[in-house]
């Protein structure tokens, strides 16, 4: 006997047993081999695994295997870990991501735990079978499982091997065409047989590498199953609530819609393997006799309703029982262990032998409810989240049975929009926003550089409430002659400023700029833009001129046809929106201005009157808000202008001199 340096006895007894043909219960990682009389060396993967997998200490390692992905798939490349060494992990939890031969896919945890050590790196490559990381079952025993001294979860007892079932019926041969089975997945390593709680697919579907296509109940627990390959589901082989046995196929899968029909009639000649018995091996005792082979009892159709009352038909089967009127339970199958076919169900219908099927109330299509303390989601949408930091429980699932998919995810995100839904009958249709970038104008362009200019200036802003009542009287006795609330607000604030001239002054590097001038600029929204007709002179002028210039401006700037010196002259800017219905707002401060004024709109007030007949009285007032530049204007030179502003407007007697 050769000795292997390095392989402590142990392992080397696991290798021994499993080259002469035993395979290990305590190391499921390694693939079960048919016995040989040749002496097999063991592959480096066989030794590594060997090396990781032999001590045996009092903590318990459960192994992730590399996933078989695709029926072609002999390695796979770990692309991305979703989980890092020492986190909590659950049963359906995607942990990794692989990528196989034909995709990158999820790969889930199969048991809950702790990720104790990851043997596979991003970025390396392992065989299907070869362990790529073990899994802690409890936080204590995560030091003891990283260093190498956790062993692979034992099993209940050995299991001998069952020999092969014999086929009922002769072998059918494969079609030709390119098609692929779906076979019951271990999703456990514990897992001898599964129960196919839903089908997320139908028969005729599409379905696409990743996708999950149904739910599997297995000893642990209820996850999804996701395709290996494109295609389409041409037959379901195993119903829903029906059972199968780990690696029997399922499903068929055709490359080609136009292979649906084939691969059907092939279906209809395999049938769900039934659950086999593995019995427990004997303690030694007294050498047994040989057992005597069962007699062959020649196989009779009889009714497909099993002892619990379950009957065994294919999906097809069952729906044409269903739209024949044929009670399924009184007929007797032809296919693999009494399965009843799509055939038995015609003979059925034309011999009129079976008893007519009793309509149910509702469709009897499985509910399936997730685990307790698992939330419903997609592989791709656990990644997804994770990456994002988003609970999973805050997003509410789009999918098969409230799942949450990995578009709900991106909805969450921002990533994608939500899909519209259509309006229903009778409502108004849904307007059309508009969507997509809109380059600047030229005007925009230079309202936009000039707001961003602003950020350099130091700013204050003070607001107060000014009586309306006789401002408003005043507007009224001079309307029927052209005049405007903007030329009376342009001339009351004129006004206002001769007291206060610091309001019309600009900063400069070298101090204070007092404009001779008092200009009011005023803003005036225009298709595409923003601009400032000036009325100049405010403070001289009376308000009919200026109410007939301020016209003479706006149909200018409607037309762009003011001149330069007509909107960049002001020395000080009034923004109102009080045609608006604006109760107060505040205004940006054009760069190379002191002040901007921001006029709100007029409310009605009740306020206590003594000479009132009840006491109260309604007034009107408005809400004006400065701003400033704060490195020439202080606050006081700010509420005394907002004084006086308030004096001339409750006193406009003098805005007509």
């Amino acid at each position: 006997m050769k000795f292997i340096a390095g392989i402590s006895s142990t392992a080397l007894l696991c290798l021994l047993s499993w080259n002469s043909g035993a395979r290990p219960s305590t190391v499921s990682a390694f693939v079960a081999h048919s016995p040989s009389t040749h002496t097999i060396l063991p592959s480096n993967v066989a030794i590594t695994n060997a090396m990781r997998l032999s001590s045996a200490l009092n903590a318990e390692a459960i192994k992730i295997t590399m996933p078989a992905l695709s029926s072609t798939m002999k390695e796979g490349r770990v692309v991305s870990w979703l989980k890092s060494e020492g986190d909590a992990i659950e049963a359906g939890e995607a942990i990794m991501v692989v990528e196989s031969d034909k995709a990158d896919m999820d790969v889930e945890a199969f048991e809950d735990g702790f990720l104790a050590k990851i043997l596979t790196g991003e970025g390396e490559s392992a065989e299907v079978g070869a362990v790529v990381a073990l899994v802690a079952s409890s936080e204590e025993d995560i030091a003891a499982v990283a260093s190498g001294g956790g062993a692979a979860a034992p099993a209940a007892a050995p299991v001998v091997e069952a020999a092969a079932p014999v086929a009922a019926s002769a072998a059918v041969a494969e079609p030709d065409f390119d098609f692929s089975k779906l076979d019951m997945p271990a999703l456990s390593s514990t897992m001898k047989e599964g129960k196919v709680v839903s089908w997320l697919k139908s028969e005729g579907d599409k379905v696409e590498a990743g996708e999950a296509i149904m739910v599997v109940e297995s000893d642990k627990a209820d996850m999804d199953v996701e395709a290996f390959e494109d295609g389409y589901i041409a037959a379901i082989i195993t119903g829903e609530g029906e059972t199968a046995l780990v690696g029997t196929p399922v499903a068929l899968i055709a490359a080609n819609e136009a292979d649906i029909p084939a691969l059907k009639a092939y279906a209809s000649t395999l049938g769900g393997a039934p659950a086999v018995a593995y019995p427990v091996a004997a303690a030694p005792a007294a050498t047994a006799a040989p057992a005597k082979a069962a007699p062959k009892v020649a196989a009779a159709p009889s009714a497909a309703a099993s002892a619990g009352g379950r009957v065994v038909a294919s999906p097809l089967a069952k729906k044409m029982a269903q739209e024949m009127g044929v009670d399924i339970s009184t007929v007797a199958g032809s296919g693999p262990g009494g399965r009843i076919t799509a055939a038995d169900i015609q003979n059925a219908a034309a011999g009129g032998g079976a008893a007519p099927a009793k309509k149910s109330a509702a469709p009897s299509k499985p509910k399936w409810t997730p685990a307790p303390g698992v939330i419903a989601a997609t592989p791709m949408a656990r990644a997804l989240a994770k990456k994002a930091k988003i609970d999973l429980a805050s997003i509410q699932g789009t999918g098969e049975f409230g799942r949450v998919t990995a578009d709900d995810v991106k909805i969450a995100t921002g990533e994608k929009k939500p899909v519209r839904k259509a309006p229903a009958a009778g409502a108004p249709a849904a307007v059309e926003m508009p969507e997509g970038l809109v380059p600047f104008t030229g005007m925009q362009r230079a309202v936009s550089n000039n707001m961003v200019a602003t950020l350099d200036c130091p700013v204050f802003r003070a607001s107060r409430e000014i009586e309306m009542d006789a401002f408003n009287e005043l507007y009224q006795s001079v309307k029927s002659k052209g005049v405007t609330v903007s030329a009376l607000l342009a001339k009351a604030v004129a006004k206002a400023i001769e007291k206060h001239p610091i309001i019309n002054s600009s900063f400069r590097q070298e101090g204070t700029y007092f404009n001779k001038d008092i200009n009011i600029a005023m803003a005036v929204a225009i298709e595409g833009g923003l601009i400032t007709p000036v009325l100049k002179y405010a403070n001289e002028r009376d308000v009919l001129d200026l109410g007939e210039n301020w016209k003479e401006l706006v149909d200018k700037a409607k037309r762009g046809a003011l001149s330069p010196d007509e909107y960049n002259s002001g020395t000080f800017v009034i923004s109102n929106m009080g045609m608006f219905g604006v109760s107060q707002f505040d205004a940006i401060l054009p760069k190379g201005m002191g002040g901007i004024l921001a006029v709100a709109g007029t409310q009605e007030y009740i306020v206590p009157c003594k000479k009132a007949v009840l006491g109260m009285k309604k007034i009107s007032k408005m809400t004006v808000t400065l701003t400033c530049d704060h490195r020439q204007i202080y606050g006081a030179d700010a509420a005394l202008f907002l004084k006086t502003l308030n004096d001339v407007m409750m006193n406009p007697a003098s805005l007509m001199k």
